[in-house]
C-alpha cells in the first residue's frame, strides 16, 4: 500500500520528541504530547492539502512558536488562520501569530491554501516549539540560535530531523530559507550534512510585520516572484 505525504508528516510527528540536553532555562513544547486535540488538527490539515505521492519544494523556518505550530502542529499556522482560510476549528484553543498573518497572505496570494500547499512543504530544522525563562519567571519564544551553547546540543537533533523531511520526497535542488540569520545556521548545517544544493532566502514573516509592515505588500510580491522562480537571493 502506497503511503502518501500525508500519511508520513503524520507519522513523523506522532513519533516526534526531543530527548536531547538543552541550556539552564530554556525548554522545549511537544503539542504533540501536551495538547490531546493537536494530532487530531493536525490530522485533518494534512490529509486534507497533502493526501497524495506529489513532489514538493521545502520551505524551511526556525523553529515553532508557541502560539503558532506550537498549538496547531502546523507551521506558520494559528488557529485563527486553521479556521478561517483551511476551514479546521481547534475547539480547545485560540491563538493568534503573527507570522502566520502574514504568510497565509502570502498563501492567498499564491492561489489559496490548495494551490501552494500542492506545490510547497513547510517545516523547520527544530520542529518544535523552544521557549526561554525570562528574569521576571515568565516563558518567551526563543529561536534555536539565540544561545551558542543551543545550537550546538540540538544541531544533532536538526539534521537528523531534515534528513526525515527529505526522505517524504522534497525536492532538495533549490530550498527557501525564511529569516536572513536562520540562513547563516542552516547554511553551517548544509555544509557538515549535504543536504540542499542552493538555498533561497527570503526575509522571515515576524520581522515583517514587525518592522516593515507598511511595506509587507512588497514583500508578498518578493515571497511570490521567489517561490515561482523569477527571482532569487540566494546562499
Amino acid at each position: 500500500m502506497i503511503r502518501t505525504l500525508a500519511d508520513q508528516v503524520i507519522s513523523f510527528n506522532e513519533d516526534l520528541t526531543y530527548n536531547g540536553l538543552l541550556p539552564s532555562g530554556f525548554k522545549v513544547i511537544n503539542p504533540f504530547l501536551e495538547l490531546p486535540e493537536t494530532m487530531k488538527v493536525m490530522s485533518q490539515f494534512y490529509y486534507k492539502y497533502y493526501h497524495d505521492t506529489q513532489r514538493r519544494k521545502f520551505i524551511i523556518g526556525i523553529n515553532p512558536s508557541r502560539h503558532g505550530a506550537g498549538v496547531t502542529g502546523i507551521p506558520f499556522t494559528d488557529t485563527k488562520r486553521l479556521d478561517s482560510i483551511c476551514n479546521i476549528q481547534m475547539q480547545t484553543a485560540r491563538t493568534h501569530e503573527v507570522s502566520s498573518v502574514f504568510l497565509y497572505d502570502v498563501i492567498l496570494n499564491y492561489g489559496g491554501p490548495k494551490a501552494f500547499y500542492n506545490d510547497f512543504y513547510i517545516n523547520s530544522p527544530f520542529p518544535l516549539a523552544i521557549t526561554r525563562k525570562t528574569k521576571t519567571g515568565s516563558w518567551l519564544n526563543a529561536n534555536y540560535y539565540d544561545d551558542k551553547e543551543l545550537f550546538e546540543m540540538t544541531k544533532p537533533f536538526m539534521i537528523e530531523s531534515l534528513k526525515k523531511h527529505i526522505t517524504l520526497g522534497l525536492d532538495t535542488s533549490e530550498v527557501y530559507i525564511l529569516g536572513k540569520k536562520n540562513a547563516k545556521f542552516i547554511h553551517k548545517i548544509n555544509q557538515e550534512a549535504k543536504l540542499f544544493d542552493k538555498m533561497v532566502v527570503l526575509n522571515h514573516p515576524r520581522y515583517i510585520q514587525q518592522y516593515k509592515f507598511k511595506e509587507r505588500e512588497l514583500y508578498i510580491d518578493q515571497y511570490i516572484l521567489a517561490l515561482t522562480g523569477n527571482t532569487t537571493y540566494t546562499l
